[in-house]
């Protein structure tokens, strides 16, 4: 069986997903487990927005993931933390929507192949039966109550407002059983028929197993019709995965968002990508067909070193076919590629509406020929191959060419692994355009709007190819200056007739008999411009100011990423049985490290904890403030399920060994796991009896984890102590070249960007992560006029809980990630870190480290924590680290 292992920002995101399923069983609430979840991830609470016509307390979450980031790998993996942390059910209904009858038919091929990753993702959650909708209607009860059932579908399966013309609101007789001996309050909750029978359909099956909805884009069901539909089934949950949330009509509540700079950290995507604008259509695939070439024999030459095999793609997107004019249609661009170029007709794919050559063409095959695919739209869905690498399009860019989804399929990283060439590391885009700015915020708005970038990776990670167009490339995130063109004409231009966009450009000056360019003017607009006026000498006295206005007049100032400076860091390392390794987790420690048998006795508290949720299982969730018992969502999910699936009546024995495998601790030998889990069972039992510890299995795993954990804790934190803050501590560990943290030039991912970032002049990257606080800001403030004085070279607003991007210092309870690194004009590295008076005091742990970290160094690094904006503490460093 393959698999895969995670990228660090999917398992941030699953985490960010246990975290609030945790949350809603504790709180009993998913408003309020939504806030609290928010708040310790991302230090602010969001907003939380119920569905109408749902239960309140039902959870409702968006995870938001760009094009190119395995949305359906996290949709997959999230499967088990739903038995496992939401449901706390060994078995469970999994409802999986889907746009299209193409991505169904992928989903299910993938979630069904037992060498596929997917499969693998989903046997987390024990044994999974995965089914289409028609298999699903003839379920079995057996089957449900003995695996996780996935049963994938599209939306439109279950949308009609006549809900007779379904067959999944029919009765059926193969589905009778499912109805026997049901307790009365299921059957309160069943859809009920024509004089108030009850239909033995599908839709009420899935009402008594209260399945888990899992909305693969989920941009493409936000209808009021599609939220009816999904409340007939009474779901226990939604969980939404998309490149693009709703955030207006019904805004979705997005619990973990991803960016396109985290994908690009991890190789999951190439950028950037990289823009030539050309009006001459021919020159355009030109352009293509030489860059694929070049990519080819770069390629070529890593695979003869070793690397894995591939053959670059480019996709070229014509127009279509129309009745009343000639367009470059598919067939048009493929007499372009076999007459004009002499491309093997072999190496030409067409896949449009009519034509279908990729049917049955396995892409990543080396015998396959396949190196141009000309499409219209037919790409835009279900189609996914990492080979292709450049698109070139001459169609316009209209809403309904779906560029954005033509760019989507050539971001996709070969093998999700970086190459060793950069060339092949990114992206490439030739577009038939005029005007390179315009298109260049054209395809900007696509990403955003369709494949799910934020607007400042857009505007990062779609740049000009050439120098001449990079002049033209205004984004926000960049510093540009322009000294105005002034020209004297001795005449008064006529602006009346000019494209508006150019016109914004230009100011005349009667008095003076002067035109003023403000803007740079593109090459394609100097046709246009030379118009204005009529003498040959106003024209190309025009012309040269023109031509200056995007040259000379121009200086951008690039960052010191952009700029291609190195910025590594020295990290701590550690000897352990004498090898040296990277210190980024306590857990790398040898420590002696054993459950005591001493401490499997439950306490009084732990036993309480049990009858008070049996109590509560039996009546509700006692309201403390309204002094009165009340029955939450949570709780009718409980016995929803609980009166649903076949009661388990384990014995002890069976009981502590399911217990045992499910309490994740990987750090303990199964038979002291086992020894200490069946005294802790047997002091539970001899507390209540055996079958309230059957009822109550789940919470019993909670408390064995939260135990078995704090029991860790104190032993990481001991041997952590021991290790680092003892006598001898430089034989043991070293801050160094051996492993350093570099901050990559296109892996800065904020969640959120510092609006003004112009005003810096010497941060490392173009785009700064946003402050905490106005002392944090300020702090920034100081250290940037510094570096314009020459004391600091650059600097870096560290990123929180961002691994990939953000340098880290181990402590016993979690990474440490200061607030600001800084490159010494001698080389050495300054760390800065700001605190509040109110966190001074909790700050110790940090700071040892910190300090440790730099004496570890020999001089190479440096530490500073700062409150009370005591400017000074940083200053007398920087004359240190200069000294």
């Amino acid at each position: 069986m393959k698999t895969l292992t995670p990228k660090a920002y999917q398992g941030a995101l699953l985490a960010s997903v246990e975290k609030y399923f945790r949350s809603c069983r504790e709180k009993q609430d998913a408003k309020r487990a939504f806030y609290e979840t928010m708040y310790g991830l991302w230090g602010e609470p969001g907003s939380y927005h119920p569905l109408p016509g749902f239960d309140e307390g039902m959870p409702y979450f968006c995870l938001r993931v760009p094009t190119g980031g395995g949305k359906t790998r996290l949709g997959a993996r999230s499967v088990p933390l739903v038995n496992r942390y939401l449901l706390e059910s060994g078995h469970s209904v999994i409802l999986w929507l889907v746009p299209s009858n193409a991505i169904r038919e992928q989903t299910i091929k993938a979630f069904r192949d037992r060498e596929h990753p997917y499969h693998a993702d989903l046997l987390e959650a024990g044994p999974v039966t995965v089914m289409d909708l028609d298999e699903a209607k003839s379920i079995t009860r057996p089957t449900l109550d003995t695996s996780t059932v996935v049963i994938v579908a599209t939306a439109q399966s279950f949308r009609q407002q006549d809900m007779d013309k379904l067959k999944v609101y029919e009765s059926s007789g193969a589905l009778q059983h499912h109805f026997d001996g049901i307790a009365p309050e299921l059957r309160a909750n069943l859809l009920q028929g024509p004089e108030g029978t009850i239909p033995y359909s599908f839709a009420n099956v899935l009402r008594l197993r209260r399945p888990f909805v899992i909305v693969d884009e989920a941009h493409n069901a936000r209808t009021e019709l599609q939220f009816e539909m999904l409340a007939r089934f009474r779901p226990s949950g939604i969980l939404e995965l998309t490149a693009t949330p709703d955030t207006t009509q019904t805004p979705s509540n997005v619990l973990h968002s991803i960016s396109a700079a985290e994908l690009k950290a991890e190789s999951m995507i190439k950028l950037p990508i990289l823009l030539e604008t050309e009006p001459d259509w021919q020159k355009v695939i030109a352009y293509a067909i030489d860059k694929r070439n070049q990519l080819q024999v770069l390629a070529d030459r890593e695979h003869i070193g070793g690397a894995p095999y591939l053959r670059p793609i480019a996709l070229i997107q014509s127009q279509p076919r129309s009745k009343d004019k000639e367009t470059l249609h598919a067939e048009a661009i493929k007499a372009e590629l076999l007459n004009n170029h002499h491309i093997p007709e072999a190496e030409i794919a067409v896949a449009t509406g009519e034509t279908r050559d990729l049917e049955d063409i396995d892409l990543f095959a080396k015998d396959c020929p396949v190196k141009y695919i000309i499409t219209q739209q037919a790409l835009a869905e279900g189609w996914d191959c990492s080979f292709a690498y450049v698109l070139a399009s001459v169609a316009e860019l209209r809403s309904e060419t779906r560029v954005e989804q033509l760019l989507g399929r050539i971001l996709r990283q070969p093998g999700a692994e970086p190459r060793a060439t950069p060339e092949l590391n990114r992206s490439y885009a030739f577009v038939a355009s005029r005007d390179f700015g315009a298109t260049a915020a054209a395809l900007r708005d696509r990403l955003v709007e369709g494949a799910g970038f934020e607007k400042a990776d857009a505007w990062q990670f779609l740049a000009a190819a050439n120098e001449a167009q990079d002049k033209l490339d205004l984004t926000p995130i960049r510093r540009v200056e322009m000294r105005p063109v002034i020209v004297e004409l001795p005449e008064k231009p006529d602006f009346t007739k000019l494209p508006a966009a150019l016109k914004k450009k230009l100011e005349w000056d009667a008095k003076g008999k002067t035109l003023k360019i403000v803007r740079p003017i593109a090459p394609d607009e100097d046709a246009d411009l030379r118009k204005i006026v009529v003498w040959e000498e106003s024209q190309n006295a025009v012309a040269v100011a023109a031509e200056k206005s995007r040259t000379e007049a121009i200086e951008i100032f690039r960052s010191p990423s952009e700029l291609g400076l190195d910025f590594r860091v020295p990290q701590l390392a550690v000897r352990v049985h004498g090898e040296l390794q990277l210190f980024d987790d306590p857990e790398v420690l040898d420590y002696p490290w054993d459950l005591p048998a001493y401490q499997s006795v439950p306490t009084t508290e732990e036993a309480a904890q049990l009858r008070s949720a049996e109590r509560a299982a039996e009546a509700g969730t006692i309201d403390v403030e309204a002094g009165k018992v009340q029955v939450t969502f949570v709780h009718n999910l409980e016995r929803d399920l609980h009166l649903s699936y076949t009661p388990e009546h384990w014995t002890e024995a069976k009981l502590a060994a399911w217990l045992c495998r499910n309490v994740r601790e990987p750090y303990i030998t199964q038979q002291s796991m086992m020894a200490f889990t069946s005294a802790f069972l047997s002091g539970i039992v001899q507390a209540s009896d055996l079958s309230i510890a059957n009822r109550q299995k789940f919470l019993l795993r909670t408390i064995l984890e939260q135990k078995i954990g704090a029991l860790r804790r104190q032993a990481v934190g001991a041997a952590y102590q021991q290790f680092l803050f003892s006598d001898g501590v430089k034989d043991r560990a070293t801050v160094g070249q051996e492993f350093e943290f570099e901050f990559h030039p296109d892996a800065y991912a904020p969640s959120r960007d510092y609006p003004r970032a112009g005003e810096f002049h010497k941060h490392y990257y173009p785009r700064v992560g946003d402050f905490d606080s106005a002392e944090e800001e300020a702090c920034a403030q100081w250290l940037d006029r510094a570096a314009q004085k020459g004391l600091i070279r650059f600097w870096v607003r560290n990123l929180v809980r961002k691994p990939t991007c953000s340098f880290f210092l181990p402590t016993a309870t979690g990474p440490f990630y200061p607030d600001f690194l800084c490159r010494l004009p001698d080389g050495r590295t300054l760390v800065v870190e700001y605190k509040g008076g109110d966190r001074w005091l909790n700050a110790e742990p940090d700071r040892k480290v910190g300090e440790l970290w730099a004496e570890l160094s020999e001089g190479k690094c440096l530490f500073v924590m700062v409150k009370d904006k005591r400017w000074d503490w940083i200053e007398a460093k920087l004359v240190e680290g200069n000294g």
